[in-house]
């Protein structure tokens, strides 16, 4: 893992050339937030808005990362679509602003944020670069840009018996066609354990390689939780709920047997029609070795210390 400050990396380095090169796109109209970050919507369904006030994290790869395009063309977000490609072409429709996120259950400060509100729970926002490991066996590496869900939980203070967080996508058939069909069960909800939506390494993320998400990316606001598979973290959240019993998720109710709840990245553990053993990179031929955890062991395994981890999947 490298680290290094804000002031020794290029600008070339924190946009890849594909993206820095559309210098222009990133001048348009933005609206201001909190503390220097400014947050706007995108103008079309190619180009995002820049992103200011944004810190480097100590916590950055060395790997080379996914290319933009792959990142805002090849997506999962079932709302739009069940092929790779339709998020990026059916998202338009989604309108991000204005956008609120209900914060129910056991909890202290419940209400209704905003999204700017939400940012100002941490001192800025930070560029984290993860790995995404799909379950279908193809991962990237994206330069995510967000704040740790553990200020959010910090300042609306949950309650004591709140065990776990609950996350639910915005249910809007008009806004989001692949609602419209019953290939999942509406609308898309998902949950963690409060040890585990608490670890720094989880986040909110509101943009990726320096701009705002994209709508097929999970606009405005997203969770990233990098080493689980890419189905928990869960787009478009408009509600996050404290509860004290484990909460019922997306996958797990469509098809149990293949997504369990915990839904960690474990070469170990195949799915029922395919091993997870091997991943292929986007943007490379030949497959690699998935990594437990997806090579984010060291952080979090001890969040499962005498776990089986083959039960509990």
């Amino acid at each position: 893992m490298l680290i290094r400050q804000p002031n020794d990396i290029p600008p070339s380095e924190i946009t890849p050339p594909e993206v820095y090169r559309e210098r222009r796109r990133f001048m348009q109209g933005m609206g201001a937030l909190a503390a220097g970050t400014v947050l706007g919507a995108a103008p079309d369904a190619d180009a995002g808005v820049r992103l200011a006030g944004v810190r480097a994290s100590p916590y950055k790869l060395d790997d080379e990362r996914t290319p933009y395009k792959d990142v805002t063309t090849y997506n999962n977000f079932y709302e739009f679509g069940t092929d790779k490609s339709d998020p990026a072409r059916n998202a338009h429709t989604l309108q991000t602003e204005p956008w609120t996120i209900a914060v129910e259950g056991l909890v202290k400060q419940p209400r209704r944020y905003g999204v700017a509100e939400i940012l100002k729970m941490h001192p800025s926002l930070e560029e984290r670069v993860y790995r995404l490991r799909c379950v279908e066996a193809w991962s990237m590496v994206i330069p995510w840009i967000g704040i740790p869900l553990q200020s959010v939980i910090r300042v609306v203070e949950p309650l004591s018996n709140a065990r776990y967080v609950a996350f639910q996508t915005l249910h809007d058939p008009g806004q989001m066609p692949g609602q419209r069909r019953d290939v999942l069960q509406w609308p898309y909800v998902e949950g963690l354990r409060m040890d585990e939506a608490a670890h720094p390494l989880t986040i909110l993320a509101v943009g990726l390689y320096g701009e705002t998400l994209l709508n097929q990316n999970g606009a405005p606001i997203r969770l990233v939780v990098p080493w689980k598979y890419g189905f928990k973290s869960i787009k478009s959240i408009v509600k996050i709920r404290f509860v004290a019993d484990q909460p019922a998720t997306t996958w797990n109710l469509s098809a149990p047997r293949e997504y369990g709840f915990y839904s960690n990245v474990n070469p170990r553990v195949s799915h029922p029609r395919w091993s997870q053993a091997k991943e292929r990179r986007i943007g490379e031929f030949f497959k690699r070795d998935t990594l437990l955890f997806n090579g984010y062991g060291d952080q979090v395994a001890g969040l499962y210390s005498g776990m089986d981890l083959k039960k509990y999947f």
